[in-house]
Parts: structure tokens; sequence; C-alpha cells
């Protein structure tokens, strides 16, 4: 009997999903469109969460609402909750993944489209035939938290990374930078990096690492000094736009000009720039799963046949 009463005041993770969004919106309405629910759902939803844990986690008038000093202390806990079991289930999802032989491959810009990530995934679907893929193109604010989270079991991107990531080299090629064809430096067949210290660089969302980021708008510079930093993108559309409307510029790969050519944008060869690498990236403390270790296989011997090529 005591237990019975004890578990049926433990809130649901799908209650506590409802209370945070809510708790983001502070409008019945709102929160209940973004969950695409019902918004008498919600309330009662709300409601049913409120007498398992007999506090009041909302203060209700006939117009608004805002959280009570209790509902605002159960915010962190919440969260916590619903973090722990996400990470349960993609733990779960990779491990289910490991026995079906699927693999998520994730990419980043260009990538997928790379004749060594063909030639890669090429490899293993002739030593793989009953290994499955699924291809997930990824942005630049979760490429490496996609690792970390067990999103995708390996990724084909540029590094740097983080010290948790283990990769096997692919490919090197310079980088270019990217102006506005009407910036006057874009009439120039060459640049330097000191022609560029005055021109503002992009922007990365706060969840980019910034090790990644610095790398690629080559902050600090090679005399020390500091990058200055524009508008925020969040994907290649959105760099290429700010960079053909003269507000920022930005360093690629040169690869970009094939597979990024935009109108008012110029692609032009920084002579003292130092080029970037592409890679094969997978969890240092996944490295020996089988799916994982059939992915690394290919990439290296991938490698063989091209260094016996040249």
């Amino acid at each position: 009997m005591g237990m019975g009463a004890s578990l049926s005041r433990e809130p649901s993770i799908h209650q506590l999903r409802l209370y945070l969004t809510l708790s983001e919106e502070l409008h019945f309405g709102n929160a209940a469109a973004r969950l695409f629910i019902t918004q008498p759902a919600l309330s009662q939803q709300i409601r049913d969460l409120e007498k398992r844990l007999g506090i009041r986690v909302i203060e209700r008038t006939s117009r608004t609402i805002a959280l009570t000093e209790e509902g605002r202390a159960l915010l962190p806990e919440a969260r916590a909750a619903v973090a722990a079991v996400d990470r349960l289930r993609r733990i779960a999802d990779a491990q289910q993944r490991q026995i079906s032989g699927r693999v998520v491959v994730g990419t980043i810009g260009a990538e997928a489209s790379m004749a060594h990530t063909r030639a890669v995934l090429g490899f293993l679907k002739d030593r793989h035939p009953d290994m499955s893929f699924r291809l997930v193109n990824l942005s630049f604010g979760d490429h490496m938290a996609a690792l970390a989270q067990q999103a995708a079991d390996v990724v084909f991107l540029r590094p740097p990374v983080s010290d948790d990531i283990e990769l096997h080299h692919l490919a090197t090629e310079p980088r270019v930078a990217c102006l506005s064809a009407d910036h006057p430096l874009a009439a120039l067949p060459q640049l330097t990096l000191a022609q560029l210290s005055d021109i503002p660089v992009v922007d990365m969302p706060k969840q980019v690492p910034r090790l990644w980021w610095d790398f690629w708008a080559v902050d600090p510079r090679p005399d020390g000094s500091r990058v200055r930093y524009g508008p925020v993108v969040t994907d290649m559309e959105s760099l290429m736009h700010t960079v053909a409307t003269g507000e920022a510029m930005c360093f690629l790969p040169a690869a970009a000009q094939e597979y990024f050519p935009r109108p008012g944008v110029r692609f032009i060869e920084v002579v003292d720039l130092q080029p970037s690498t592409s890679a094969l990236a997978w969890l240092r403390r996944r490295r020996s799963e089988p799916t994982i270790r059939a992915v690394r296989h290919a990439a290296h011997q991938v490698a063989i046949k091209a260094g016996a090529a040249e």
C-alpha cells in the first residue's frame, strides 16, 4: 500500500517535458502549440503533475501564468531528469544499432560528397553487405555533440576536435578566404592574413566548441591579435548570405568553391593560411565496438589503397 502511494506521486518524464516547455513559454496556448497538444490536455497534465508533487508549480491568473517559487526550484532537477532519460535512450539506441549492425553516419558541410567519404562508405557496403547505414547531415553546433550524445556513431568532419574524440585522417586541402564580391580585396588574386585583419569574421552559436571555431576563424592571428566577430550564423546558407551582404567574412576549405558557389561571394587564396584536414571521427571510448571498428578498418584500407595509387 505504502509503495503504491509513493509511486503514484512520481511525475512522469512526459509531464516534466511539458512543464519545462511551459516554463519557457509562460503561456498555455503557446506551449500547447509548440508541443502539438491541445491546451486543455496540457493544463490537465500540469494539474496532475502538481497533484503528484504535492505543490503548485505555476500561478494561474485570467491572462498570464508565472512560476511559483517552488516551481522555479524544481527547474534544474526537472532538466537533469529529462536529460538523463534522453541520454539513456540514446545509449540504448546506440547499443541496439550495434546488435543489428546499423550505423548512423554524420557529416558536416559537403563531407558527404567528398571522394574519401564515398570511398569509405563504398568499401563498407562491399565488405559488409548486411550492415545498414543512415546518413545524417549535422549543423555546426551539433556535429561533435552528436558523437558525445551517441546520436551518431561516426562523423566525417573537419578538425580540430575535443579530447574525447579520435580521428582518422582522410585528406588535406588549402583553406580560402570568402569575401563579398563588392569588397575591394575581392579583386585581388591572392591575400595574406594581415590584409584581412580589419574585416569581421562570422561567429558561431555558443554550443559550437570554441577550439573548433578559433581554428576556422584563425583566432588569434599569427601576430597575436584577436579577431573581431560579426553576426552569428547557424548553417552554410546563413554563412554564405552573411558573407555576400558584406557583413563579415570567413575561411572555408578550398572545396567550398565547388560545393557552395554563391552570387556575390568570392573565394580567394590566402598564402599564409594553414590548410584544413578532413577526418573520420568517433568517440574514443567506443572505438572497439564492432560496427565502429568496421568503419575504422574501412577508412584504414581506403587510405592504404589511395597511397598505393599515388
